[in-house]
């Protein structure tokens, strides 16, 4: 009769974890419900355990293997690692300066646990500069710039197999205002995945 239950659960929460592997989109919603009945029909097999004394343990990873979903949660989680990075992925410099200052190594930091953690991700450090200048200048200033933070990244840690640079010098200002704030803006380097 326990085991009618355990079953039971699984059938339900199997097929729901096959269908949100086969999804091709992302929306939060379908897994966040996905997930919840998985934990439910994990929660409802543990308590039928523990109701009949058997011995059988259904962890919260679930102890059934079906093939890629193990693929997709890490994945999942390797994207929201990459979402959360993404977020926080400039580092700005002051005028006419190319070295990595204090404030920005525990971004670099984090940059940097996450590349290690995963050698096959590759991150482009795009370096920029403002209009000031020539720019044959900027474009030198913006690999400058680029190269400084792939050498705090190495320094690390961080394999240089997996960091490539660009410099655009002026020619992609987030700001375009001719103001001191506008240029401080477009002094950056920027971690792309």
């Amino acid at each position: 009769m326990q085991l009618n239950k355990i079953l039971k659960s699984l059938v339900i929460a199997l097929p729901m974890l096959t269908l949100a592997a086969c999804s091709s989109t992302t929306d939060t919603t379908t897994n966040d419900a996905v997930e919840s009945a998985a934990q439910q029909a994990t929660n409802d097999a543990a308590n039928a355990d523990a109701e009949s004394g058997s011995n059988v343990v259904v962890g919260s990873d679930t102890d059934v293997s079906i093939d890629g979903v193990e693929n997709l949660t890490t994945e999942e989680a390797k994207k929201q690692v990459i979402d959360e990075l993404r977020k926080r992925h400039v580092v700005y410099f002051g005028f006419d300066q190319q070295a990595v200052t204090a404030e920005y190594g525990e971004l670099l930091q984090d940059h940097a646990n996450f590349l290690i953690d995963n050698p096959a991700v590759k991150v482009l450090i795009e370096g920029h500069a403002d209009e000031r200048g020539t720019p044959g200048y900027n474009i030198a200033l913006g690999d400058r710039r680029a190269d400084a933070v792939v050498k705090y990244l190495n320094n690390l840690g961080v394999s240089s197999s997996q960091i490539s640079t660009v410099s655009y010098g002026e020619e992609k200002p987030v700001n375009t205002s001719h103001t001191a704030a506008a240029f401080s803006q477009n002094r950056r380097a920027v971690l792309v995945y």
